[in-house]
């Protein structure tokens, strides 16, 4: 059993329900303690074998997991609840600079040592602190700018409210949101500085399966920043389908953890050839060396249409969410073979024209659908503003709906 993940990096407080030994409690007596570890025992019990079943039904998603969102339940039955982290409403940046992430070419020059690399990257890797609420986030940003412009994952500021970054020498800065891309899992923040270090990107074209790459970033948060792991490239253009959005990444061999989302993976040369946010996890088995990062000419598009707009454009979306129904939930539930809407987006034409979760799409302008796959293509072989007609399938009924594409992102006001 096995899929992949966003970087968990949401930590909750002691005094919010979070882990951690209130002081000034007294000794409890003998009976007592005895009392408490049979019912620990027992809730340990049940919450192994929770833990066992929703470990089975996970492992028939053909979706990627992340640590987000909310229960979805449709018409095709209840799915699995997520902790739901709300609006992000981080103080907007002012856009419109003509920001250019320049791509340098792989030099034909001696590959660097790591201790040269740890080096020249050290000073452009920031601290990321995001405050959800209830909860706080923690992750690795990458400077863009002397003058303040830091990528991170879109995942590390999700739900947040407010922003902090921290540099190396323990210099903190309260950050504005330039704009957050979630297909793309990027973000771009803001500081108030003028004498940042400026990482130098590289082309991620150029890689090759067995490249050497290290990673840096801060794996567990703040204590352990700076965290530099070594490996290799294993694979290139992966496709990687998350709650319905297809990313491309890199593979890698460098160990990621826990906090390193946002955080960079360098080439031999010292040059950042992609940003870190995702790795492999199993239920049943230890999965080590599953490391996944976007390539830099993703970033380049993406980045700049943020500072420039706020919003990556040119993009469509039918405005859903889903996951492929597989031949165990078509025996559970009694659903067809399609593509099972997880979620809905406010605003949508899919919205408006009464796509609910929970249907299953069968068809797609009269193309059979059996697969997440199948839709993706279809869909990035049309424009925004262009119609799909969808079949549907709702409880043991069929449907028609006409949807209109729109634009991948709508900013936030």
């Amino acid at each position: 059993m096995h899929g992949y993940y966003y970087d968990q990096n949401r930590v909750y407080p002691e005094e919010m329900g979070g882990t951690g030994r209130k002081k000034g409690r007294r000794p409890r007596r003998p009976g007592r303690a005895v009392l408490l570890f049979c019912a620990a025992l027992v809730l340990l019990i049940i919450a192994a074998v929770v833990l066992h079943w929703v470990g089975d039904t996970l492992e028939h998603r053909d979706t990627l997991s992340r640590p987000s969102g909310s229960q979805q339940e449709g018409q095709g039955g209840a799915w699995e609840e997520e902790e739901e982290r709300g609006e992000t409403t981080v103080e907007r940046a002012p856009l419109g600079d003509q920001v250019t992430m320049t791509l340098n070419a792989r030099p034909q020059t001696e590959p660097h040592t790591l201790q040269t690399i740890y080096e020249e990257n050290i000073q452009s890797i920031v601290s990321i602190w995001g405050d959800a609420g209830s909860s706080y986030s923690y992750g690795t940003g990458v400077v863009l700018t002397a003058d303040g412009y830091i990528i991170t994952n879109a995942h590390v500021i999700e739900g947040c409210s407010q922003v902090e970054v921290i540099l190396q020498d323990d210099r903190s800065y309260e950050a504005l949101l330039v704009g957050m891309d979630t297909p793309t899992d990027l973000a771009v923040l803001k500081v108030d500085a003028q004498d940042l270090q400026p990482a130098v990107f590289g082309d991620s074209d150029q890689l090759q399966v067995g490249d050497t790459v290290a990673a840096i970033g801060n794996p567990l948060g703040q204590e352990l920043r700076g965290t530099m792991t070594d490996g290799i490239i294993s694979a290139i253009n992966r496709d990687v389908d998350v709650d319905g959005y297809n990313m491309v990444l890199i593979q890698t061999t460098a160990a990621l953890n826990s906090g390193n989302s946002g955080g960079a993976l360098i080439n031999a040369y010292g040059q950042v050839v992609g940003i870190t946010n995702m790795k492999m996890y199993a239920y049943d088995d230890t999965v080590e060396g599953l490391g996944f990062a976007i390539p830099t000419t993703t970033v380049k598009t993406v980045v700049e249409d943020l500072i420039r707009q706020g919003y990556v454009s040119g993009e469509p979306t039918i405005g859903i969410t889903c996951y492929t129904v597989t031949e165990e939930m078509m025996e559970a539930y009694g659903m067809p073979a399609g593509v099972c809407v997880k979620s809905v987006q406010e605003g949508s034409d899919a919205k408006t024209q009464g796509v609910f979760p929970g249907d299953v799409i069968v068809e797609a302008n009269g193309q059979k659908i059996t697969t997440i796959e199948e839709l993706l293509a279809l869909k990035e072989s049309l424009s925004a503003g262009d119609v799909i007609s969808f079949r549907l399938w709702r409880s043991g009924a069929y449907l028609e709906r006409e949807v209109t594409l729109m634009e991948q992102y709508v900013p936030q006001s």
